[in-house]
């Protein structure tokens, strides 16, 4: 059994339509681990509130069994932020799906602190995690690409979906989405669109 944390962005309030809410479920079925938080405040997060609260949820089990952590939006700048700080729990691999980028977070006041004094040195697998960027083409909240933000810089293994927009309901149609579920299940799967 392997156990997965799954991190949700901004306002999302862990809607039925989403991908998360879709693989939350499927691994249940499969009889995994599953812990889907709320994040408190997910209209006006307040950074050190999710960091709290992904150190309270991402305690490692203690049966020595795989731990992964699937993150979107913004709880990939959430990630990225506990490694730089020492606070992200240790994982043994992490999927980091559709990030908004920099500039585009630094633009909205409600979630301006999460870019502030971002660091991108050494990757998120400093701590010995796998890590995979996910993104899409046309994402309305990293235009420029994450790639271009985040995978090269921080060496990331990287899957492109074309035309998938920020990988969510809404930007991209993204509620049951095969791919990721096949990478929970083997780390070797490419992540692909969901058509």
């Amino acid at each position: 059994m392997t156990t997965y944390l799954i991190l949700h962005g901004f306002q999302n309030h862990r809607p039925p339509g989403h991908w998360q809410y879709w693989l939350a479920g499927q691994l249940r079925e499969r009889g995994h681990e599953v812990r889907y938080p709320q994040l408190p405040e997910a209209d006006a997060p307040v950074l050190e509130d999710w960091l709290a609260a992904l150190e309270k949820h991402g305690e490692r089990p203690g049966d020595g069994s795989e731990f992964v952590v699937v993150a979107h939006s913004l709880s990939v700048l959430l990630w990225l932020r506990a490694v730089a700080a020492g606070r992200a729990p240790e994982a043994d691999r992490v999927l980091l799906v559709a990030p908004p980028s920099p500039q585009v977070t630094a633009s909205i006041p409600e979630i301006a602190g999460f870019a502030d004094g971002l660091d991108l040195g050494p990757g998120p697998d400093r701590r010995g995690a796998r890590a995979r960027l996910v993104y899409g083409d046309g994402d309305p909240y990293c235009p420029e690409g994450a790639d271009v933000h985040y995978g090269v810089p921080l060496g990331l293994d990287l899957d492109h979906v074309p035309g998938g927009g920020h990988l969510n309901p809404e930007h991209g149609g993204y509620g049951p989405w095969p791919s990721v579920l096949e990478w929970c299940e083997n780390p070797a799967t490419r992540v692909t669109g969901n058509r």
